[in-house]
């Protein structure tokens, strides 16, 4: 049969479920339990047995007189055993019109089979919302990768591991707040749009406030509101949210993604490494339960402490020049079919570390002294002013963290900011001078450490994705019919 075919067969059976005297898209069904507490009755040695559950029909197998069907809700599946003669001939016959994916609700006592399996035993049964649309393939679920992305509902209701992902990102979020607020950390809300999108230097989102008038810009990093907030006493912050930045799609990138920022008055780099190794040492614990995991078939060492790496010395390493040479460094990315010419040396250096080095940083690595260039709201370090006092995160080959002893020097900020600002691409807005945030620093900002850890690249990572729209509910995605981007 055809789709509209199968659909139009769910069209009839939702009109003679009305015509049973039963609502297929059902009203409120209170005292729920959810499926996986249902099941634990079964194992109670003493108490009622009875409950009340709600969710997704995924199978059925019909016997005559009885019925047997998989139902499932977010924490778990349970058999369902519904008779004819145990509930009724009237409440049992229009279960004929239910069709898989169809949302219903059951009581029941809850027991096990004669094979063993916990079933619910039921004595009533409702319809809660009739599903139109038929499920995919029951045993291969959605085999198209990207209809999984734009059709999140579906992949959802019948994909267990899309489920187990998003469950963890959860828990995930959640043992990070659970982490901090213990370490005395104040979780705030910066606002989304912006004058001035600082904090990074990327192409923004570009809005307009009518009843302002103003052009307005969707944040590229909570970093300067939140160094903002250590001004103003609050010596402690971190901020989970959305930041957006107008820049390419692949599997490590989406132009909405959600990051972990926190500031920490009075400390430094080595409080933020110390910080880092704790919170993520913190969630091997609570949620993958294990310091050793596999990510694309290759083991992964998670356990800290991990080692210290200087920036300079991987690139000579790596790329087998010397990068302070930038004759060295061009004829390294020619080897790579890379051309530097139109690039400034600290760009082609740039360049050259995301080529060489990072897909050879496997297990977790802080790498360390990055060219002061790279970081203009970081303090360089004092027994080598050329090199910022900062550190990326590495694992898999990607960064996951990033963090500073922060410039809280105003005269100097304002420089860096001037001189970013003059050296922008055409197009590009992030780096203009923000006079508040100067103004800020002026009012004395307490020395901090800075740490920004990308949430979507950890939970890939923790549930052993490779693609960062397995770990996004709605990844963007350009719609159907468009026809390939341009440029």
């Amino acid at each position: 049969m055809s789709e509209e075919d199968l659909r139009r067969q769910r069209e009839t059976n939702r009109d003679a479920l009305k015509a049973s005297g039963l609502d297929p898209y059902g009203k409120r069904f209170p005292g729920l339990k959810a499926i996986a507490e249902a099941k634990a009755l079964a194992e109670s040695p003493e108490g009622a047995r009875n409950a009340r559950i709600a969710g997704r029909m995924t199978r059925r197998r019909d016997m005559g007189k009885a019925i047997f069907c998989d139902i499932v809700d977010r924490t778990g599946k349970i058999q369902v055993y519904l008779k004819a003669d145990k509930m009724g001939a009237e409440a049992f016959a229009p279960f004929k019109f239910v069709d898989l994916g169809d949302v219903l609700g059951f009581e029941g006592d809850v027991g096990k089979s004669k094979t063993g399996e916990i079933t619910l035993f039921a004595q009533s049964w409702t319809p809660l919302a009739k599903c139109l649309r038929p499920p995919p393939e029951k045993w291969h679920g959605m085999q198209d990768v990207e209809q999984r992305f734009r059709r999140r509902w579906v992949d959802l209701a019948h994909n267990e591991e899309a489920r187990e992902v998003f469950l963890a990102r959860s828990r995930i979020l959640k043992e990070i707040r659970t982490f901090l607020d213990g370490r005395g950390f104040l979780e705030v809300e910066t606002p989304t749009l912006q004058t001035i999108p600082g904090g990074a230097t990327a192409r923004p989102f570009q809005t307009h406030h009518n009843a302002l008038g103003v052009d307005l810009f969707l944040r590229i990093a909570t970093e300067i509101p939140l160094k903002e907030l250590l001004v103003g006493g609050l010596e402690r912050v971190y901020e989970i949210g959305r930041c957006f930045r107008n820049e390419g799609i692949d599997t490590r990138h989406n132009p909405e993604y959600t990051s972990l920022e926190l500031y920490q008055a009075y400390g430094d780099l080595g409080d933020m490494m110390d910080v880092t190794e704790a919170v993520v040492a913190h969630l091997l614990n609570a949620v993958a339960g294990k310091t050793e995991i596999s990510y694309k078939d290759r083991p992964l060492k998670l356990a800290p402490p991990w080692p210290r790496r200087e920036y300079l010395d991987l690139v000579r390493e790596h790329a087998k020049a010397d990068p302070k040479d930038p004759a060295a460094i061009s004829a390294a990315l020619k080897s790579r079919g890379v051309d530097a010419a139109k690039m400034s040396p600290i760009e082609a250096l740039e360049e050259a570390f995301a080529a060489f080095v990072e897909p050879e940083l496997w297990d977790p690595v802080f790498v360390t002294g990055q060219p002061r260039e790279l970081a203009v709201l970081c303090k360089e370090r004092s027994d080598n002013p050329a090199l910022s006092e900062r550190f990326e995160l590495f694992v898999a080959g990607m960064e996951i963290a990033n963090a500073y002893t922060e410039l809280n020097d105003p005269a100097e900020q304002r420089k860096r900011l001037a001189e970013q600002a003059g050296g922008l691409e055409q197009g590009i807005v992030a780096g203009k001078v923000d006079e508040d945030f100067l103004d800020a620093l002026e009012c004395g900002m307490p020395p901090a450490g800075g740490l920004g850890i990308g949430i979507d690249r950890l939970v890939m990572i923790l549930t052993g994705c490779p693609s960062i729209r397995e770990v996004i509910l709605f990844p963007l995605l350009r719609p159907e019919g468009l026809g390939p981007a341009k440029g």
